[in-house]
């Protein structure tokens, strides 16, 4: 573990957001940090998604995900989400199904659903590319959460490596 190459990455400027995924009647939502907008013609976003992780087939399946933007007042709803999928976590949120069933979180500052147009390897993750079909801003004066402020509720600093190749 490097404790330094952890707080290093922390510099890189992102949010947290919950992503939703769905198939029929069969619905998750995670923790993410890696979302970021990558074309304005069409409107694009990538998600980083780990292919082990239990909403992975979800998406792949549903071919579509929600990306709800948290606000700085909502850290224990980042912490909810970023636990083990041992229960349903949607169960104690208010949420709707948006447009292709993907969960979206009453109470985030906005939300943004996407159609899954096609994945890439990237190193133990893969990057999912989604064109935007439908978003809203809720809380247009709320400061988004940043993952730096997470400190290390993900576990993250026991994964980075100890040096650079």
């Amino acid at each position: 573990m490097s404790q330094a190459i952890a707080d290093l990455f922390r510099r890189i400027t992102c949010g947290v957001y919950v992503i939703g995924v769905a198939v029929g009647e069969r619905h998750n939502a995670f923790t993410a940090a890696w979302v970021m907008p990558v074309s304005f013609d069409p409107l694009l976003l990538a998600l980083s998604i780990n292919p082990r992780h239990s909403s992975y087939e979800l998406l792949k399946q549903g071919k579509s995900f929600s990306v709800n933007v948290l606000s700085r007042e909502q850290m224990d709803v980042a912490r909810h989400f970023g636990s083990p999928a041992s229960t349903d976590k949607l169960a104690s949120v208010a949420w709707r199904r948006g447009r292709d069933g993907t969960p979206l979180l009453v109470d985030a500052l906005a939300w943004f659903e996407c159609e899954l147009t096609g994945e890439c390897p990237a190193g133990d993750h893969v990057l999912a590319l989604g064109r935007v079909i439908d978003g809203a801003l809720l809380k247009p004066d709320a400061a988004p959460l940043t993952y730096r402020e997470t400190g290390d509720m993900d576990g993250a600093a026991a994964i980075f490596p100890d040096r650079f190749f």
